[in-house]
């Protein structure tokens, strides 16, 4: 080997896995019970959208802003809502001061505030909200061993000793505004990455000062600053909390995620079935790094399940216009439930599931007892805003029935199988010829002028008589210029009309399939469905016929449309026959 074949560096040296480690703070809990819960009811939630969420902006929201965004919490129904840090900015303290002086808080809504355990920032906390009829004070301090020994370089008591400070601070201050109503909350920053045991001695000193089982309101909040393990190992950490926090009956065990690891939503779900009462979080997932835990998300996902998520979500567009334009912030297009492509399916197995199940709802409405079960489609779009029009959009991807879904839900034609398979090869075709995905009113003219609009065929006026048991056809069809008569015998109208047709033609044509259904009123005046009175004009047509023909050993299909659902099925077939003589001209 040469000497600078030596030199060579490893391709992924940089890319060295042996630089980290294991996670090392899970407790040790081999008798778990979190496993065998389920969720039942709604957490209690806390909305920090104003103040982590504001904090993790490039330019922080205005006044004006912060005003918008904290009505729209309201509506939401949030009933505890974390507005600032008002001791770090004027701003944030001005904010705190126009929600209480200009009675923006309703009743039935508390205020929370979050302060370092230090006392010129506390005593400047209590002082932005005089006047608050209720409101959480959340005090903290980090705990984890990184920041003990890297960043404050303090020991283990020295740690504990800021949180018993900052927590004596709380109620001395509290006890000079007697009427507000105080909820003391304490925050072991960085919980995820402390030991549990630790995390529990500081939180029951901080609690030997606040006196939860003497009437003090307390909220222990446990956050996952840095989302370091999986989730099942943090729901250990908070259950390993919960059993052996002194006087867990008398305090609300709260959590903060966040999303480091992607699993902020399933680490706060683990984190209530291992015995949580209270999650705080951002609209949208908004925060430092990754983020925080969404909040719409894990309600959204209790919504699924039947579980009253006690928010509304009703008018989700409207929310993530204003969470959007306060935090300038753009929505992923498959962000769950509200980005604009989640209920949205491209492949043709997709749609085709899809447009199945809701069909099958339609014709068994008195025995789904009105739950929601559709393929591919965790929710009814309908709940949170999102019109039908949504689930399907049409690529090259798709199949034929999504195309088929368009066709039914906009326009009112309902294909059956073989027409299905017929039109998506001319969508498909044009998906591909267009290079992107098509729009509804240009699928609907690909239907209306391969079916529709054939120019060469048109019925004019025609009898059909029933004599002997034998139905007889005679009438006029209109070949490009020309007014040919067609005469024909056969067991129905369509029979006879056809036989006079392959009497004309010379061609061999054979009916293979047919289909027809009235259409809806509220699609009776769309382009290209038409009467007998008035071709050119959006009309009233009552039925819509599909024939499938044979011509001369190929298959070709048809649609037509009419008041009279007898001139729809002729229409049909001169439409299927359209199709042939198109396709010999072609090869002419």
């Amino acid at each position: 080997m040469s000497q600078n074949a030596a030199k060579i560096t490893p391709k992924h040296v940089a890319f060295d896995y042996r630089k980290y480690r294991p996670f090392a703070f899970a407790p040790k809990l081999t008798d778990r019970t979190w496993p065998s819960k389920t969720i039942t009811k709604a957490p209690i939630w806390a909305s920090v959208d104003l103040r982590d969420g504001n904090q993790a902006l490039i330019d922080p929201m205005t006044i004006e802003q912060k005003m918008r965004f904290f009505k729209t919490l309201v509506e939401v129904g949030f009933k505890e809502i974390e507005i600032g840090f008002p001791s770090a900015a004027q701003v944030e303290f001005d904010f705190t001061r126009k929600l209480i002086e200009e009675n923006h808080v309703p009743e039935d809504v508390t205020l929370q505030v979050l302060v370092q355990a230090r006392e010129h920032l506390i005593a400047r906390t209590f002082e932005s909200l005089k006047g608050a009829k209720r409101a959480v004070v959340h005090v903290y301090n980090s705990t984890s061993r990184v920041q003990r020994d890297k960043v404050y370089g303090k020991s283990l008591d020295d740690i504990k000793d800021i949180a018993v400070t900052g927590a004596t601070l709380l109620k001395t201050y509290a006890a000079k505004y007697p009427e507000t109503e105080w909820v003391f909350q304490y925050s072991p920053e960085s919980f995820s990455q402390t030991e549990t045991d630790y995390a529990i001695e500081v939180c029951n000193a901080v609690c030997d000062v606040w006196q939860p089982q003497h009437g003090q309101e307390v909220i222990i909040n446990l956050p996952a600053t840095v989302e370091a393990s999986m989730p099942n190992v943090f729901a250990d950490q908070v259950e390993y909390f919960c059993r052996n926090i002194a006087n867990r009956e008398h305090i609300i065990v709260s959590l903060h995620t966040h999303n480091d690891r992607g699993c902020a939503i399933a680490a706060a779900e683990l984190g209530v079935l291992a015995g949580a009462d209270r999650i705080e979080g951002t609209l949208l997932g908004n925060g430092e790094r990754t983020g925080n835990m969404d909040i719409m998300v894990m309600a959204m996902n209790l919504f699924s399940q039947g579980i009253d998520p006690e928010l509304d979500f009703s008018n989700m567009s409207e929310i993530v216009q204003v969470v959007s334009e306060c935090n300038n912030l753009p929505l992923h297009p498959r962000h769950p439930y509200v980005g604009e492509l989640v209920f949205t399916a491209f492949s043709g197995s997709h749609q085709d599931a899809i447009k199945k199940s809701l069909d099958y709802n339609e014709k068994h409405r008195d025995e789904t007892d009105n739950v929601w079960d559709v393929a591919y489609l965790p929710i009814d779009p309908a709940h949170i805003g999102r019109s039908y029009q949504d689930v399907v959009r049409i690529n090259s991807q798709s199949g034929k029935g999504g195309v088929a879904y368009i066709l039914q839900r906009n326009y009112g034609f309902n294909l059956p199988r073989w027409m299905q398979i017929d039109f998506s090869r001319v969508v498909q075709n044009r998906a591909e010829a267009a290079a992107r995905e098509l729009q509804n009113d240009e699928i609907l003219d690909a239907f209306e002028s391969t079916y529709l609009q054939q120019d060469r065929f048109e019925l004019l006026d025609y009898t059909v008589n029933n004599k002997g048991g034998e139905v007889y056809f005679e009438g006029q069809v209109q070949v490009d210029e020309e007014t040919i008569s067609i005469a024909g015998t056969g067991n129905g109208p369509l029979s006879s009309f056809i036989d006079g047709l392959s009497a004309h033609t010379g061609k061999a044509l054979h009916i293979i399939n047919y289909a027809e259904h009235a259409i809806n009123p509220q699609h009776r005046t769309i382009d290209g469905i038409d009467d007998d009175s008035s071709k050119d004009n959006k009309t009233n047509a009552n039925a819509a016929a599909y024939i499938q023909l044979n011509v001369d050993g190929e298959v070709y299909s048809g649609i037509g449309t009419c008041s009279s659902t007898v001139s729809a099925m002729l229409k049909g077939a001169l439409s299927a026959l359209a199709q042939a003589t198109q396709k010999d001209a072609e090869a002419a």
